[in-house]
């Protein structure tokens, strides 16, 4: 036990000597294993087969992929679209300056210390200036995720965009486009690490798709900001992508921007940090569905506030306001405006922002069209209505290890081998596949059931190596076998009876 006397440790003064204790830290701990388990295999057409392919290369991605690497699963490769460095929402469609998460969680570093936002930053900035830090920066963020990247070594290919899909009994077929190249790769199995919108995309309302595009852009889109300055601009929705979106438009130089919200008020409690926890996170997928739906239905009805910080953001520009019970039932445009027919009038702009959120919809993923009508659904498992539960009842109904099940049992056995760690995942196994806080505990359990899974199918080489398995720990010289029993050990005269 450490006396008061002993001066606290005061960590690493560069990131050189944060990462020699990181390297340290993996070295005291034999990770990755030396061992090699796996024996490679080979396609007749395709040549060699990954253990494991990722296809994403953000967060969710990368931690992934860390913890496969710390199970020795050594032959593997992540994906990703994204030129190098700008994997995920964080230097691209994000707009927060801040990140809602409180800086001491310790994100994708699993169990490792050295690993933390928080060792990164110190080491380069120092405690005290830790202590100061109310909030991680947007881009800081990404810097650190550029950093764990490097840290992780894993093999990644950027630039690089799953196009199609495809399967049989022991693989699933990948078809990947590089610039003008495309190819195929086989894999035995496949993390879907493609994010919120993994399985779909921006939600747009009925009354918006007709509108003349040069009216309206979504928040998952890029926004040239800088044109709408000196035009009234409309947000509608009242999430915190909603919010970051009319700051932008505000510093840009718009002469208005307004969020429309449907509700009387703006939401103001994040349920779901109520029940956030290492408990909820581990065992949520432990509960019966209509459990999980009836907890995921009441978040959502409830709705996530934006951010505080977000919100002040906005509120010190005197051209910013919220028209609250302002449901918009209709647009038009004319005259180089949009009219919107809502719920408080007829309402003039210059431009909308629809910070509608992500759907699950299958349409806007060409490329899985080979697994859509294979995949085991919510409205299929709970027997869902069409209508009534249209929000949900296209989630997919995952396995324990985030696996996609069959909708007909026996049709298509490849999909059980693609496993969905993205958003779409949440209605299955709660908030561990895209959100900072518990991202470790879902990266784990996608990595302990992919790894579990490939020994299974590797019974038989297993079952080889043991009955090949030859080398003695004995050499013979440690002692010498008697030929004659010592006679003291013979009982004279007596016999077991």
């Amino acid at each position: 036990m450490k006396s008061e006397s002993q001066p606290q440790d005061p960590g690493p003064r560069s990131l050189a000597e944060l990462e020699a204790r990181l390297a340290r830290d993996l070295e005291l701990l034999t990770l990755p294993p030396a061992k090699q388990w796996l024996e490679p295999r080979t396609d007749p057409e395709l040549g060699p087969v990954l253990d494991v392919a990722i296809v994403g290369a953000g967060m969710a991605g990368l931690a992934a992929a860390f913890a496969l690497k710390c199970l020795g699963v050594r032959n593997m490769r992540v994906f990703d679209r994204a030129p190098k460095g700008f994997e995920g929402p964080w230097a691209t469609h994000a707009r927060m300056e801040v990140l809602r998460s409180p800086p001491e969680l310790t994100g994708p570093a699993f169990q490792f210390a050295n690993l933390t936002f928080r060792a990164w930053f110190e080491a380069q900035f120092g405690r005290a200036a830790w202590e100061k830090l109310h909030r991680i920066p947007r881009l800081q963020w990404m810097d650190y995720l550029r950093w764990y990247r490097t840290m992780i070594d894993v093999p990644i290919e950027n630039e690089t965009e799953l196009i199609d899909l495809a399967g049989d009994a022991s693989t699933v077929v990948l078809s990947l486009r590089s610039g003008s190249d495309v190819r195929r790769v086989a894999a035995r199995r496949l993390v879907l690490a493609s994010g919120r919108d993994g399985l779909g995309g921006p939600y747009v309302p009925a009354m918006i798709r007709g509108l003349d595009r040069r009216f309206w852009a979504h928040t998952s889109e890029t926004i040239e900001y800088a044109a709408l300055r000196g035009k009234t601009v409309a947000v509608i929705g009242a999430g915190a992508s909603a919010v970051d979106a009319a700051a932008e438009a505000l510093e840009a130089g718009a002469a208005r921007a307004a969020i429309l919200v449907r509700r009387a008020d703006v939401p103001r409690i994040n349920k779901a940090m109520g029940i956030g926890s290492v408990g909820f996170w581990l065992g949520f997928h432990r509960l019966a569905p209509a459990q999980r739906l009836a907890i995921m239905r009441y978040i959502d009805e409830q709705a996530v506030p934006p951010p505080r910080d977000s919100m002040l953001r906005c509120s010190r520009h005197k051209n910013f306001s919220i028209v609250a019970r302002c449901e918009v039932r209709q647009a038009v445009a004319t005259d180089g405006r949009v009219l919107l027919d809502t719920t408080r009038g007829v309402l003039a702009f210059d431009h909308l922002i629809l910070a509608t959120g992500l759907a699950i919809d299958w349409d806007q993923r060409p490329e899985l069209a080979a697994l859509r009508p294979q995949v085991l659904t919510w409205r299929d498992r709970l027997r869902l209505d069409e209508h009534g539960e249209l929000a949900h009842g296209d989630y997919p109904f995952l396995g324990p290890d985030l696996e996609f099940l069959q909708r007909q049992p026996g049709a298509a056995p490849w999909i059980e081998r693609v496993h969905c760690f993205g958003f779409p995942a949440n209605l299955s196994h709660g908030q561990i596949s895209g959100d900072i806080p518990a991202i470790s505990i879902g990266a784990q359990r996608v990595a302990n059931g992919v790894a579990t899974a490939l020994f299974a199918e590797d019974c038989e080489q297993t079952w080889r190596r043991l009955l090949a398995w030859d080398n003695p720990e004995l050499r013979g010289d440690e002692f010498v076998l008697e030929e004659a029993i010592e006679p003291s050990l013979r009982a004279e005269g007596e016999a077991i009876q």
